[in-house]
């Protein structure tokens, strides 16, 4: 391991970035920033750089959390996280895996930049509360408010099943066949009554401007897929610490799926074909919840 704490908590810092931003590249950028930032300081004098690094992270994630939720608001079509390619790994640590999951970025697209802050360290770092104050600039007492505010918002949207890795496989695989084969019946069985398809394309490439919703609806879509896109591949990949699917087309990726799995059927679709939230799907990144 780095003798330099930044190097040593690089992959914490941009899992704090990503939670709090959805954004591969801007939690690139933001991890960039503290480092800069880290390396004007007199390290030597840093009583705890973990605490001093997270803290910073924060504080530059929010800002341009902050810049980002203006922007989101003329985006064309519906907007999702960009997804994060993960290896199986990630999926040994519950917790972090559900954290990542775009089910749950989504979720927390509904808090305030605060209360996004907030919850991501408290709920999923365990940082202290007065750490989390000294990264917001508020009181501890401030903060425990916003951070009961903001569990009670995230408890009564995140998904409420947890199922095993091979559950979660076994559906993926059964969806992918039904759409490579356009197998209606097929698609009918492994979807939920009340599934819900939400795809972003970013008004760049062809894609559904409003969520479909229902099993038949959703169903329809999806097994028209080999005669819109003849030629096309749908293969399996890990996103978000979970298994997911790809959609090759031409040789190159044209969209990544997540999915939310219940009682072995499929109830969120989750596909993003903005290429722009697809370019740094070529390698996994590193994940961690502790350094």
């Amino acid at each position: 391991m780095s003798d330099d704490p930044f190097v040593t908590h690089r992959s914490l810092l941009f899992t704090v970035a990503y939670e709090m931003l959805g954004s591969v590249g801007d939690a690139e950028d933001v991890v960039q920033e503290t480092w800069l930032r880290w390396a004007g300081v007199e390290q030597a004098e840093v009583h705890d750089p973990r605490a001093y690094l997270v803290r910073t992270v924060t504080r530059q994630a929010l800002n341009r959390l902050r810049t980002l939720t203006r922007r989101r608001e003329d985006y064309v079509g519906e907007w999702l996280p960009e997804p994060l390619r993960t290896g199986p790994d990630v999926a040994d640590d519950v917790e972090l895996a559900e954290s990542v999951s775009i089910a749950m970025l989504t979720v927390l697209e509904t808090l305030t930049p605060t209360e996004r802050a907030v919850f991501v360290l408290r709920e999923v770092f365990d940082t202290p509360y007065d750490e989390i104050a000294a990264a917001i600039q508020k009181s501890p007492a401030a903060v425990r408010q916003i951070a009961r505010r903001a569990r009670v918002h995230v408890a009564a949207r995140r998904p409420r099943m947890k199922v095993s890795a091979v559950e979660q496989q076994a559906a993926v695989e059964r969806l992918r066949s039904a759409i490579q084969t356009g197998d209606l019946q097929g698609l009918l069985d492994v979807l939920a009554p009340e599934v819900v398809a939400v795809a972003d394309g970013g008004g760049l490439v062809p894609a559904l401007r409003r969520p479909v919703v229902g099993a038949h609806r959703v169903a329809r879509t999806l097994a028209g897929f080999p005669r819109v896109a003849p030629g096309a591949r749908v293969g399996a990949m890990w996103l978000n610490g979970a298994p997911a699917l790809r959609i090759d087309l031409d040789g190159e990726l044209h969209a990544a799926i997540s999915l939310v799995i219940e009682a072995g059927r499929i109830t969120r679709i989750y596909a993003v074909a903005n290429p722009h939230k697809l370019a740094r799907l070529g390698e996994a990144m590193q994940l961690s919840r502790t350094c």
